[in-house]
């Protein structure tokens, strides 16, 4: 059997997957709210594919409107959709010992089974639709899981959220030691950190309680870029501090205590529905570049510093601002609407295989 490991975003790839907007409940209640959903996943995919490749799946019923406002170097893929939320409908790539390509394909029930909006009779299938596509050797998984609700450093680390994983809408019945032990076969996990929660918009509807891709990442090993709401208005001043701290004193895979990076929010608190959970750390590492989400007039000042943190904490990558405000009100950011795919036939360096850390921080 082939020992898989989830190579960290920073990876050469191969290309980024995405899939297009079509009609749902998420999509928007006019025509206006519609267009600015279809016209933000273009400006992302477009972005993108100035740096590799970018492959949309689309739905057969956005087939013309996807090729009317996709650029010809979008490759299109059709293919029946829910929703476009890539990252958590498509699989996780991962690289066996010798660098052969493999896709997990995570359960996936609508973020724990949020029937009164989620649907996910034709997103249940994108995974393998994908992995095919790809070449790709399925890795089967039993887990109910979400490609946003992990984030790896590629020597054995993750960060998970336990109102994710252990969400009884997502895995009842399942313990810590079962859920460390399936990522350990599938992702190659060695080290499980596990946050306590997530953002405070992220447990509203169409929320995905608790992803942590809205909170914390792995630039490089040793390394972790932590959103920071700096505002003791907002909700998320009190949860981002308790997060920081609840981080610094976790260990990584290598036994290594993680220096941490703050990226803070952009100004905005609050959107016509609540406080904002508007982030910079929800970003896509491509080929030489990074993909950031940006807010729009006003914040031009916070999207720059965010651009100049980025590029220190991803040394030698170009760093590009696409207006998220779009995605962010439907429930996710940039990150949320893709999904890189490595390179493979390239080894991965031998993990560390040390004691797992959990969330008390003393090892199992």
């Amino acid at each position: 059997m082939s020992t898989w490991r989830m190579p960290p975003e920073t990876h050469p790839q191969e290309r980024v997957w995405m899939a297009f907007p079509r009609p749902n409940a998420a999509l928007g209640d006019t025509p206006a709210e519609r267009e600015a959903a279809y016209a933000a996943w273009t400006s992302v995919a477009h972005a993108v594919a100035e740096f590799e490749p970018v492959t949309m799946v689309v739905d057969p019923v956005e087939v013309a409107r996807a090729r009317r406002m996709l650029s010809s170097a979008i490759d299109i893929v059709e293919r029946p959709l829910d929703d476009s939320w890539m990252r958590d409908i498509g699989p996780s790539f991962v690289l066996d010992e010798s660098g052969a390509l493999g896709a997990v394909d995570w359960v996936f029930n609508g973020w724990g089974g949020q029937s009164d909006w989620a649907v996910w009779e034709n997103d249940q299938h994108i995974a393998r639709a994908v992995a095919g596509e790809a070449g790709a050797s399925v890795v089967a998984s039993s887990l109910v899981n979400e490609g946003g609700a992990i984030h790896v450093d590629g020597e054995g680390t993750v960060l998970v959220t336990q109102t994710v994983q252990l969400d009884p809408g997502r895995n009842p019945g399942l313990d810590r030691a079962a859920v460390e032990a399936e990522l350990a076969r599938t992702i190659g996990a060695t080290t499980v950190i596990w946050l306590p929660r997530g953002l405070t918009r992220d447990y509203e509807p169409f929320g995905t309680r608790g992803h942590v891709d809205m909170i914390a990442t792995i630039p490089s090993p040793g390394t972790l870029l932590v959103h920071q709401q700096n505002d003791p208005a907002h909700p998320d001043h009190a949860v981002m501090r308790e997060l920081r701290s609840f981080l610094a004193g976790q260990t990584d895979a290598a036994g290594r205590t993680f220096s941490i990076v703050d990226i803070p929010a952009p100004d905005t608190l609050r959107d016509g529905e609540g406080f904002v959970d508007w982030n910079y750390v929800n970003h896509l590492v491509v080929n030489d570049g990074v993909i950031a989400c940006g807010y729009g007039p006003g914040e031009e000042r916070a999207d720059a510093r965010a651009r100049e943190i980025l590029a220190e904490v991803y040394p030698g990558r170009r760093v590009v601002t696409v207006d998220a405000r779009e995605i962010l009100a439907r429930g996710g950011g940039i990150h949320c609407i893709t999904q890189q795919q490595p390179v493979s036939g390239v080894a991965l360096p031998e993990a560390a295989a040390l004691p797992e850390v959990i969330a008390d921080g003393e090892a199992a």
